[in-house]
């Protein structure tokens, strides 16, 4: 008699069937060898081949993905019904007649007022006089003192002894300062590190001192969370304008728009380190009856040193991108030599002011980043007396040289590198850069080139989008973003998401947001598309992790502005050149958070899958990206800040829209114009930042 192995038998079948299967040794099913169905007790369900359930009873068992393609195919369809449909002109208010009548009074008051005589004036000259005093004062110590204190402070930081890391740091600030030299950068560097010098000190002591009051402080903590949300969001030209309005066009408005700008990652995780204190520490301090101001100052301030050191580390690296942007309103140094470049299309120019740029991230970076590691190891060690002692003289000596070489600096040395001793890569830089165009920009075989990629990319990609968004009526992009506000989010990122919409619309900037949004659209899946999957191969591979890792640390210490060259002589100007840059620029936190999310996978859970016989794809996508999705939320996060940071610096190459609206604001001083866009470009960061992490801010 025949059977029929691995057939399904139900619990009906089972008592069915017993009598028949006491009665054949090794037999199972019915004496016809196969298994009745059983009787259904009521309508059946919808399913699919094989058993699986069908479409209706898939979106029925997942109704906020149904909601979410309910609200997409509703603006689907009203698009192509109405086929353009912007803002209703009744629901806009005029904003920029109150806009104009606050620059015609600024403008006729920033002399005589009382608000900037006694308050503001006091600022900007406070201001204007520290970078004239260290710029005069790196000029008296000609450049052999500036090399010498800056390679003698580097190798302070970095342990002032023989060891690995203190001569690594102080040859690095020996190699910049004379390859700065060489390239004929010597001028425009010293006028960079002086701004960045007193920018760098006054936004990391404000830092600290907000840190310090969100820290200690719960009220303060939820009263600057927003503020901090905002400065976040807010692109570095939003600064700009407004700072340029009040103060005038100079270095003063730079530097306050650059302490403004840096001052919240200090902040951040000053209050960070503060609240997240070793528990068993605190409670020590306290049963030693110590008072409060005593435990904030011999426990918690020390034991939040840590995060201090990358809150300034990340306040250093934001006040260098921003002393550079801050070139569009008279700040000079190297941002005034890329800016001037790029506007004459002098890309040899430009690299070679650009190579000075991150040359100077590179050495402040690596002298921060020494400096922390050293407190790091004399914490864990105990602290030795002799290598403080070591260290002391060492910045003693550094003191005594600094005003040693501002006394008789001239006698020894020009102020300025001298001209026999620089190299002219200009003129072979530019030859480079007009080869690649004219062999590879377009006209090669099958492949066209980078010049004709950028074209098909524009019109194949970002013309469809933009038409699509313009022609889908206004109240169809609120219903989508309030209903995945409400699937993904809560009620608050469903509200904050269209009260950003609503703002952009009554404002009268609907159809250019559109326009800004679909290039950050674009940006932003490129950016994560590629952020995840090196971020993956990274991760499974430790050979790739450790190339990658040299070139990422690069890549993120270089200002914003510098990535604009490349991408000039890569695509030249356009849309498609905002978006490269933008992609350039926040592909690399994307693919170190995904690597970092994919490593901190649980071991035990990667163990057990490896021993139940799962292949590297199974891994992969049944283990390690779904313990990794809260990481990998995280790294979609701050790819969206990244590329809509970009969105103005795109719009002077090109890119169009709110961007080229803030950019020609910030160069006529129109307030009207400026500060919508920029409000506009704030409420779109706002946008994606509540639709991107609302689980992770609704505690969920």
């Amino acid at each position: 008699m025949s059977t029929v192995e691995g057939a399904p038998v139900s619990k009906g079948d089972a008592k069915g069937d017993a009598a028949g299967s006491a009665g054949s040794s090794g037999s199972s099913g019915s004496a016809g060898g196969t298994a009745r169905k059983p009787e259904p007790d009521g309508p059946a369900p919808a399913t699919g081949p094989a058993g699986r359930p069908g479409p209706l009873a898939w979106f029925a068992a997942n109704p906020k993905v149904a909601a979410v393609l309910a609200a997409c195919l509703v603006v689907v369809v009203s698009a192509l019904a109405v086929g353009s449909s912007s803002w209703p002109g009744a629901l806009e208010v005029d904003v920029k007649t109150p806009l104009n009548d606050l620059d015609e009074w600024l403008a006729d008051n920033r002399d005589s007022h009382w608000l900037f005589v006694y308050f503001l004036l006091h600022i900007s000259n406070a201001a204007d006089s520290s970078y004239d005093t260290l710029t005069s004062l790196f000029d008296s110590m000609g450049w052999v003192g500036v090399t010498v204190v800056g390679v003698l402070v580097a190798w302070a930081a970095g342990g002032a002894d023989l060891s690995r890391r203190a001569l690594r740091t102080g040859g690095t600030a020996l190699g910049v300062f004379v390859v700065v030299g060489l390239l004929d950068m010597w001028e425009p560097t010293m006028e960079t590190l002086a701004l960045m010098t007193v920018s760098v000190v006054a936004a990391a002591l404000l830092g600290f001192l907000l840190g310090l009051a969100s820290g200690v402080s719960n009220v303060c903590e939820r009263l600057l969370r927003p503020v901090f949300d905002v400065m976040q969001v807010m692109p570095a030209f939003a600064y700009l304008l407004p700072l340029t309005l009040l103060f005038g066009v100079g270095t003063a408005p730079a530097m306050i728009a650059t302490v403004i700008y840096a001052a919240p990652p200090m902040a951040r995780l000053t209050s960070l380190g503060l609240r997240s204190g070793d528990p068993a520490a605190l409670e020590a301090s306290v049963s030693l009856g110590s008072t409060g101001w005593q435990r904030l100052r011999t426990a918690r301030i020390p034991l939040a040193r840590k995060q201090m050191m990358l809150g300034l580390n990340q306040t250093i690296m934001m006040c260098l991108s921003m002393v550079v942007l801050a070139s569009l309103i008279g700040a000079g140094g190297l941002g005034d030599a890329i800016y001037t470049a790029l506007t004459s299309l002098s890309t040899g120019e430009a690299l070679t002011a650009g190579v000075a740029v991150v040359l100077v991230a590179v050495l402040l970076d690596r002298t921060t980043a020494a400096f922390g590691e050293r407190l790091e190891d004399s914490d864990t060690a105990g602290g030795s007396p002799v290598p403080a002692r070591q260290r002391a003289g060492a910045w003693g000596l550094s003191g005594v040289l600094l005003v040693l070489f501002a006394a008789v600096g001239p006698a020894i040395s020009d102020e300025k590198w001298p001209e026999g001793w620089t190299v002219d890569i200009t003129g072979n830089l530019q030859s480079a850069v007009d080869w690649f165009t004219d062999h590879l920009g377009s006209g090669i075989p099958l492949i066209g080139g980078t010049n004709t990629w950028a074209e098909g990319f524009a019109n194949h990609v970002l013309n469809p989008l933009r038409s699509g968004l313009t022609s889908t009526p206004w109240w169809a992009l609120v219903l989508l973003v309030a209903v995945v506000g409400l699937v993904v989010g809560t009620w608050r990122a469903a509200a904050a998401g269209v009260a950003c919409l609503a703002l952009i619309g009554v404002m009268g900037l609907w159809d250019r947001s559109l326009d800004t949004l679909s290039q950050v659209i674009s940006g932003l899946v490129l950016t994560v598309l590629l952020g995840v999957l090196v971020g993956i191969l990274a991760a499974r591979v430790p050979r790739v992790e450790r190339i990658l890792r040299p070139v990422l640390d690069v890549m993120q210490t270089m200002p914003q502005f510098v990535y604009l060259i490349p991408v000039i002589a890569l695509v030249g100007l356009g849309r498609t050149a905002g978006i490269l840059a933008a992609v350039i620029y926040a592909a690399p936190a994307v693919i170190r958070i995904t690597t970092q999310a994919l490593n901190g996978v649980d071991r035990a859970a990667m163990e057990a899958s490896t021993s139940l016989g799962a292949t590297t794809r199974q891994q992969l996508w049944g283990v390690q990206l779904p313990l990794a999705s809260r990481g990998l939320l995280v790294g979609v996060n701050q790819g969206v800040v990244l590329v809509l940071s970009m969105v103005v610096i795109g719009g002077m190459i090109g890119g169009g829209a709110l961007g080229y609206d803030v950019v020609q604001a910030l160069s006529k001083g129109n307030l009207a114009q400026g500060l919508p866009a920029g409000v506009a470009i704030v409420c779109l960061g706002i946008l994606f930042d509540r639709l991107s992490q609302p689980r992770a801010r609704s505690g969920a």
